[in-house]
């Protein structure tokens, strides 16, 4: 386990809100609601929005009828990962070891920093705050400790704070632990605070109390993890190298209700489309494939099959799933998602070619494939038609 490290964790501020905002600065200072879809639900919300009222996840629906002032946008998550990728570069080329966690969070490791800088940690994050607002308009929080779990919790109190920053240090981290409740930790969901309050685990502090051994019992290697983190040594180290995923899944509601074969198999095709730009950008392939449909009342059907060879190609993933979709699909059921899964992802170094596998072909799909990626690299997502999408 490594010690002494100085780890930051920047949060982008009400991050899909903030990039409208950063569109169009006639939205400042106003109630702005950022929407999943045109009948959706409020995923993202400016200050003005929550001292209106109006709730994180509330429908579209209730929110427009209980607050008619408020402004509701549709999210545009291209738009939102290009602002991302805008902020995450400044992070890059700030520190040399940089764990971009999702859309709007990167860990970012300060250590020495401060003499390159000539700053101390507090106004080293000040700094860093300020650079991102000035060449991105995106306002993000700081927390800084000496572990990811810690700089997580700083970062929750820096939202609080006026300069946007909060630090941990040895001195002040008992008294924080003391005052962090069981489920204000990062990483402790529902189950485990109610199994940790039914053994009289009320806090962070008394969780650090606790042995490896008891907490190995009760709640595993997570447990221990947890706790190492809190008394502020490092377990999981901020680094450049992204691991490919298990899986990946790629959703998103329709914004109407419909049982139109033709517009669902459209919305899969354009979701198996990113998912395999996903699998080819961290060179693996999949091994298993699967379908979901989501009706208007919630209710979900999925199914899935194993495939022989791995692939990472959407015209062989997209035969696979069009089938699977007929399987599970109902002209009478209104549905208003539907998705696509991967699953069984290895890399493609680790692929063992099949005896009947005809190379040539192989070479041109993976060519074709490449040739998607770098016009959608240069020219924005979706420039390419592969001819079984059609654009809205």
């Amino acid at each position: 386990m490594e010690k002494q490290k100085v780890i930051a964790l920047v949060d982008c501020d009400s991050f899909f809100v903030a990039c409208e905002q950063k569109r169009d600065i006639q939205l400042k200072g106003k109630p702005v609601c950022v929407l999943s879809n045109a009948e959706g639900c409020v995923i993202s919300r400016s200050k003005q929005a929550k001292q209106m009222g109006i709730r994180m996840g509330e429908p579209y629906f209730m929110a427009k009828k209980e607050h008619p002032k408020g402004i509701y946008i549709i999210a545009d998550h291209d738009y939102y990962a290009k602002v991302s990728g805008q902020v995450m570069a400044i992070l890059k080329d700030f520190s040399p070891y940089v764990h971009v966690y999702s859309i709007d969070e990167a860990f970012v490791d300060l250590t020495g920093l401060t003499r390159f800088y000539k700053k101390n940690y507090h106004d080293l994050a000040i700094y860093l705050r300020s650079k991102i607002l000035d060449e991105t308009d995106i306002p993000v929080s700081i927390g800084v400790s000496s572990t990811k779990t810690l700089a997580k919790l700083a970062s929750d109190k820096s939202k609080d704070k006026p300069k946007g920053v909060y630090l941990i240090g040895k001195r002040k981290a008992i008294k924080e632990l003391k005052d962090t409740k069981i489920e204000e930790i990062w990483g402790i969901g529902r189950r485990l605070t109610k199994s940790l309050k039914r053994h009289g685990v009320l806090t962070a502090y008394e969780l650090v109390q606790k042995s490896d051994g008891w907490l190995d019992a009760k709640l595993g290697i997570h447990g221990i993890e947890m706790r190492h983190e809190l008394i502020g040594e490092m377990v999981s180290p901020v680094t450049n190298e992204e691991k490919p995923p298990k899986s990946i899944q790629n959703t998103r509601a329709f914004g109407i209700f419909t049982s139109d074969f033709n517009f669902i198999k459209n919305e899969l095709n354009r979701h198996i489309h990113t998912s395999c730009r996903k699998l080819r950008s961290y060179k693996t392939k999949c091994l298993q494939i699967g379908v979901m449909l989501r009706t208007k009342d919630f209710r979900v059907f999925y199914t899935k099959k194993d495939l022989l060879a791995p692939v990472d190609f959407e015209l062989e993933i997209s035969t696979v799933a069009h089938k699977l979709l007929e399987e599970i699909y109902r002209p009478d059921i209104l549905y208003r998602s539907t998705g696509v899964h991967l699953g069984k992802i290895g890399e493609t170094s680790a692929e063992q070619l099949s005896l009947y596998t005809d190379s040539e072909i192989t070479t041109k799909k993976e060519n074709l494939a490449k040739c998607f990626d770098k016009l959608e690299a240069k020219f924005g997502k979706n420039i390419v038609q592969t001819g079984f999408t059609i654009r809205k």
